[in-house]
């Protein structure tokens, strides 16, 4: 039986070979040890239909060393999912199926982008929660309809890397019992043998996150099975399994060494590894019966058709529950939500007159938390700063994974990248909160979210100098400009309570990326609006204060600078100008609006324009143009109260109207 393990775990290594020596670029000494790894996993417990790659109670699968992506393909392909041995002949090329690292959303089964080391495994926690609170939620006696596993794979260096420890960390503390790394311990990366740069002792390492740990020949088909099963019979801590491999395993000349890391193996050294497997078949060549023992397709309809059945008894007995369950995991918003919030905004106008928005943020929170069951949110050990918390907020706590706010630890990177799983896995809508200036830790996560065009939702406060007295180590200065760098993600930096509320409105109904929102610490003024003007808001930039005709000068603001191009423009006003205040509080958005919008607020005849914002003049020049100018800052701010900052970098309205002037 062992060997027909072997033989049916070649079936992988050889697809691997072939592609990438086709491609002439690649990664094949990860797959080649990897492979009996995954033939007992895919063959001896996953849970999945390879024709319903959405099925909501499949197991997950994260390849977090995505360097590897041939082992995915490999198994994809040979248990029945639409990817074709022609796909994989198209591996690393141009708008192929099988791209360079797994990509979500380009190939059918891949559960989520992987290739930045750690952020798969952080993914998997994230998944792994989600399946636990779904459960909390929706399971009922005799009902587990929300029951099933997430598996990833790592590396050497997805344990190097800190975001691994942040995410291990949590997961042991929330002892969650349903997720199981594997841990290919080949002892080699790039640069050599890692025991010269990582000799940590990842068993007791995992031990004191409170995982349970278990070693095996990672080569041995029936060690593994037995390792998988009894990880399963470990209900309340998360199960890692070290598995000795060797890298390029059964390659005559390069198993065991870094040569076999991400180069391909070349013609002649994948004969004499085929030999040595003894696989005797040609490039791509894999023989019926072993296509046959892998195919998972009727064993995948069988379970899908079983869940099916439960489900529809759970009905029965729990409809509303049932509608619910299906609604979330369809990622369909509440009926009239849009309807709601805009009333929700509108009633703001004749809120506090002053308000910072972090508060109204939470104000928000607590308004959308009423009507999104589904809305999960924590905050990076900040929740009394962030305001994250809002009045329908129950904390996840260790042991039974139920409730909806998740308590992050300081983990910023983590918190991201398992808020990414928590949105790939279905069910919820997570946010997460930190100081603007800690998105740098959580930046890379944020980039892959909205690579993969997922609606992970941002809370970052305490956005500019107005942090005060703690200084230049935690004033933001070029973190929202380098934000509004990032492809595919919407920056929101409100000005008061109704542009706040409309912001959290648009994150929530937005499906195709992710979105942040840039929150004060100190209180803002509360703006006037026509119902015109709120509705614009989510247009991302518009006229909060017009003249008659067209305007001499033009005034573009956002976030807590708003109020003052709006008293500025008054004392413009007074001397006889006629100025036009724009609101732009998502640039994003509003580039994307039609040329006939952009020139209604910004008409190309205005050439007098000056931007104003607490932070990097970068990105505003695209407005303003070459005779424009922008009031911002270009250096590292100061320790000192928040008023006085806000004078010394010349944010009072004296200087803006000479600087408007300047330019009239």
């Amino acid at each position: 039986m062992a060997e027909n393990f072997k033989n049916l775990a070649n079936a992988i290594r050889a697809l691997s070979m072939d592609a990438i020596q086709k491609a002439n670029s690649g990664h094949p000494g990860a797959p080649l040890g990897m492979a009996d790894m995954a033939e007992a996993l895919w063959r001896g417990f996953m849970r999945h239909n390879p024709k319903n790659p959405k099925w909501a109670n499949r197991d997950r699968f994260v390849l977090s060393n995505g360097h590897a992506s041939m082992l995915i393909y490999s198994l994809l392909h040979l248990t029945g999912y639409d990817l074709s041995l022609e796909d994989l002949k198209q591996f690393r090329q141009l708008h192929s199926k099988t791209p360079g690292h797994p990509e979500y959303g380009i190939v059918p089964g891949v559960e989520t982008t992987t290739g930045p080391l750690g952020q798969g495994i952080s993914n998997a926690v994230g998944m792994a929660m989600a399946e636990a609170m779904l459960a909390s939620e929706f399971n009922k006696p005799g009902f587990d309809i929300v029951d099933h596993y997430t598996y990833a794979f790592m590396g050497d260096g997805c344990l190097m890397e800190g975001i691994s420890h942040e995410a291990c960390s949590i997961a042991g503390t929330l002892g969650l019992g349903k997720l199981i790394a594997f841990y290919d311990s080949n002892g080699i990366s790039i640069d050599g043998e890692v025991k010269n740069w990582f000799g940590d002792d990842t068993k007791k390492r995992f031990e004191s996150y409170h995982w349970q740990v278990l070693e095996v020949d990672g080569h041995d088909g029936q060690a593994l099975r037995e390792a998988i099963s009894e990880a399963q019979k470990e209900t309340s801590r998360p199960s890692l399994i070290i598995c000795t491999t060797t890298i390029g395993f059964g390659s005559p000349n390069k198993a065991g060494k870094a040569s076999s890391h991400g180069a391909p193996l070349g013609d002649e050294e994948i004969a004499l590894t085929k030999k040595a497997l003894g696989w005797n078949y040609g490039a791509f060549e894999v023989p019926d019966d072993v296509y046959a023992q892998w195919n998972a397709c009727d064993k995948g309809a069988k379970l899908e058709k079983a869940w099916d059945e439960l489900f529809a008894k759970y009905k029965e007995q729990y409809p509303a529950e049932a509608d619910e369950f299906v609604r979330r995991m369809n990622g369909e918003l509440v009926d009239g939500l849009k309807e709601k919030a805009r009333e929700f905004a509108m009633s703001l106008q004749n809120q506090p007159a002053s308000l910072a928005t972090r508060k109204a943020g939470q104000n928000a929170l607590d308004f959308f938390g009423s009507i999104m069951p589904e809305l999960v949110g924590g905050s990076a050990d900040l929740a009394p700063s962030n305001l994250t918390v809002n009045k329908a907020s129950v904390s996840v706590k260790p042991g039974i994974i139920s409730g909806n706010y998740i308590h992050w630890g300081v983990r910023e990177f983590a918190m991201a990248g398992a808020m990414n799983g928590i949105m790939l896995h279905g069910g919820f809508r997570p946010y997460g909160g930190t100081f603007l200036i800690f998105s740098e830790y959580a930046r890379n996560a944020i980039r892959m979210s909205a690579l993969m065009g997922i609606p992970t939702m941002y809370v970052f406060t305490h956005d500019s100098i107005g942090v005060g007295e703690d200084g230049p180590t935690h004033e933001p200065i070029e973190q929202t400009a380098t934000l509004r760098l990032v492809p595919n993600l919407h920056t929101w930096r409100p000005c008061d309570q109704v542009e706040t509320a409309m912001a959290y409105l648009s994150m929530v109904e937005r499906k195709d990326g992710p979105s942040d929102i840039v929150l004060t610490r100190q209180n803002l003024e509360q703006m006037s609006r026509t119902p015109e003007q709120v509705d614009n808001i989510l247009r991302g930039g518009y006229i909060l204060k017009d003249c008659c005709g067209t305007p001499d000068l033009i005034i573009i603001a956002t976030g807590s600078e708003v109020a003052l191009a709006y008293h500025s423009a008054l004392s413009l006003e007074a001397e006889g100008k006629k100025v036009r205040v724009v609101s732009m509080p998502c640039c994003e958005i509003f580039d994307a609006q039609s040329d006939e919008y952009k020139e209604h607020v910004l008409p190309s005849e205005c050439t007098a324009r000056v931007a104003v914002e607490a932070g990097s003049t970068s990105l505003w020049y695209k407005y303003v143009g070459l005779k424009g100018k922008v009031l911002g800052i270009d250096r590292y701010g100061e320790s000192g109260p928040a008023g006085k900052l806000f004078e010394l970098f010349g944010f009072t309205t004296e200087n803006l109207v000479q600087i408007a002037k300047s330019v009239l």
